[in-house]
Order: structure tokens, then C-alpha cells, then sequence
């Protein structure tokens, strides 16, 4: 499906935020250059190559969040690990021509858009990184971390994965984890409950002050698996004023195209309103894309197919941009 005008116009009032990608993982095993335009190395392959700069210049995206990725079996000292694709994603945007930016703040992301660069964020997948020292979190946060994943797939002193290594679903944040939810509040990290069980969910939700992220997953109103998160956690992040990426994996969605992923950015929205909803690709972090999604440059094609459907611009402004900005927003520093 190509894009209109229509959809194009669109990304250049509302330039994209895509809550959660893993480029910088493949930066560090193999090199990858985000300034360099990339093909990934089959069709639709899951061996990286989803997102680049010329790519997302392309689609016209205003802010990407990195995932800062570190593997509790297979590396050692795990926040050293995240620190140095902190490293990669500073030297990438030193290198971009003012084409890439990093940033903290609300403010500088609109002022990368006022400037036409991306804005370059960062969220940790999986508070394992922490290795049960709260004051690792400080040290992310002094480096412009802007969220924490609690979880990712497997156990970590903070709570339990919603599926993966040491999966319990009776039980849920463990006193780590309410002091980790806590410092968040804080430093003005944002917490991101992706991956996480439901009940440790649901209790960092009352715990919360500031608004959630989920920053990418399918919900289980459309295609019902461990992955994805019922309406009870869509409306508990939506009464904190928070949202809910949906990613572009067809496991997860329950179709190979398009259109799964356009029916679960929908779902969000019946179920809590327009306010709630946004984009979390998942683009390189192991996964196969949706076809039609196969790397960052097609993503008006997504915002094509929400037109046809009968979104208004309002909504999709909100859904594109606006949400996770407004988040963004209500925890900056």
C-alpha cells in the first residue's frame, strides 16, 4: 500500500515518535550505522537492518527511543553494557549532520523538529541492567535515560516477565521494585510496563503518580496470548493518563500485514480513548516486521491504512505524535 499525500502531510504536522526500537543492539555486535541507508539482508528478515537515519528522514519521523539492550546470560557486567550503546547512539548523532539528535526533554524534541533533525531518545529494556543497585538508575538517569522497562524475558530483582525465565504469574513487584517504581517518580525516568506480569502491572499502576508507557505490545482484545495485555491494563494506564505502543510483529497482532496492526491501534482507542494510543514497532529487536512494515522509511503506509479506515487527523496526530509527546512531557526534567 503506498502512502497518499494525505498521509505524508500528516507526518510532516505530526512527526512520527516510535516508542521503542533495538538498532543500537546491532550497533554494537556488528557495527551498524544509523547513518547509513540499510537493506535488511533477506526479505523480511529478523537479523536487523528496520531502522536508519535516511530511513527515518524518509517517513518523515520526528523522535525515535532507542532500546538499551543488555542480555542477563550472555554479558557480564550488564550496565556497562548499556552505557556503552549510550556511547554509540552519541557518536551516531555527532556524525549525522545535525540529522540526528539526542534528547531529554519535550523541549528538545520539538526543537530537533523546529531544526528538521530526529530527536534521539532512550528507554532500558529490562531492569535487570540495574544488577539490584537502585543507583544505577541514577547514573542511567544522569545520561538522559528517559524510560525503564521493569521487565523484559526473564526474572529480575524488580518483578516477573509476563512470559520468559522465572515467569510467576501470582506473584508481582517484589520491594526492589516498588523502590525502583519510586526513584522513577523521582528523576523523572518514565516507567514502561511492557513485559512485565499482570499483577506486578497492575501494582506499579497504583503506585504511579505520573503516567505509564507500555512501549510496545499487541493487546489481547484482538489477538489474546501472553504477549499482550488485556482492557483491565489499557484503562489502567489510560486513567494515568498514559499509553500504549502497539507493536508491528504478526505473532503478536495475529496477522502478517498491515491491517493487524491498524485493528490493535484501534482497539487501544475503543477501549480508552483517543488519548491512549501509540506507536512501538519492536523494528530490530529480533523480530520479523509486519508485512508492509518492513523497516522504518514504510511507516506512512501504516498511517494510510488508519485514513482508509476512517481516522481523523485529529486522532491521528494524536496517535502518531501527540500521546507520546504529552507523556513525555508530564516527566521531564
Amino acid at each position: 500500500m503506498l502512502p497518499s499525500e494525505h498521509a505524508l502531510a500528516l507526518h510532516s504536522a505530526h512527526p512520527p515518535i516510535d516508542l521503542h526500537a533495538d538498532p543500537l543492539l546491532w550497533a554494537r555486535w556488528l557495527g551498524y550505522d544509523l547513518n547509513t541507508r540499510h537493506e535488511a539482508p533477506l526479505p523480511r528478515a529478523a537479523l536487523g537492518g528496520h531502522v536508519d537515519v535516511p530511513r527515518m528522514m524518509e517517513a518523515r519521523m520526528g523522535g525515535q527511543f532507542f532500546g538499551l539492550v543488555s542480555l542477563p546470560y550472555l554479558q557480564g557486567d550488564l550496565e556497562r553494557v548499556c552505557h556503552e550503546q549510550i556511547d554509540i547512539l552519541e557518536r551516531a548523532c555527532g556524525r549525522s549532520e545535525g540529522k540526528l539528535r539526542m534528547a531529554r526533554s519535550a523541549t528538545d524534541v520539538e526543537k530537533a523538529r523546529e531544526d528538521g533533525a530526529i530527536a534521539a531518545l532512550m528507554g532500558i529494556e529490562g531492569a535487570h541492567t540495574l544488577g539490584g543497585r537502585v543507583e544505577s538508575l541514577d547514573r542511567f538517569a544522569a545520561r538522559g535515560v528517559r524510560y525503564l522497562g521493569l521487565l523484559h524475558f526473564s526474572a529480575n530483582e524488580c518483578g516477573r516477565p509476563a512470559y520468559g525465565w522465572g515467569r510467576d504469574d501470582d506473584k508481582g513487584l517484589t520491594e526492589l521494585g516498588r523502590k525502583v517504581v519510586e526513584r522513577c517518580q523521582e528523576l523523572g525516568v518514565i516507567v514502561d510496563l511492557a513485559h512485565i506480569n499482570k499483577r506486578g502491572f497492575l501494582e506499579a499502576c497504583a503506585m504511579l503518580r505520573k503516567p505509564p508507557l507500555v512501549s510496545h505490545t499487541g493487546v489481547s482484545g484482538v489477538t489474546p496470548m501472553w504477549r499482550n495485555i488485556d482492557d483491565e491494563q489499557i484503562r489502567a494506564v489510560a486513567d494515568l493518563g498514559g499509553c500504549v505502543g502497539i507493536i508491528f510483529v504478526p505473532q503478536f497482532v495475529g496477522g502478517p500485514g498491515i491491517e493487524a496492526v491498524a485493528s490493535h491501534l484501534e482497539h487501544v482507542v475503543r477501549v480508552a480513548g483517543e488519548d491512549s494510543v501509540a506507536l512501538g514497532s519492536d523494528w530490530d529487536g529480533f523480530v520479523v516486521p509486519s508485512r508492509g512494515l518492513e523497516d522504518c522509511a514504510k511507516l506512512p503506509a501504516l498511517t494510510e491504512a488508519l485514513i482508509r479506515r476512517g481516522m481523523t487527523d485529529a486522532r491521528l496526530g494524536k496517535l502518531l505524535r501527540g500521546n507520546a509527546l504529552r507523556v513525555l512531557r508530564e516527566w521531564s526534567p
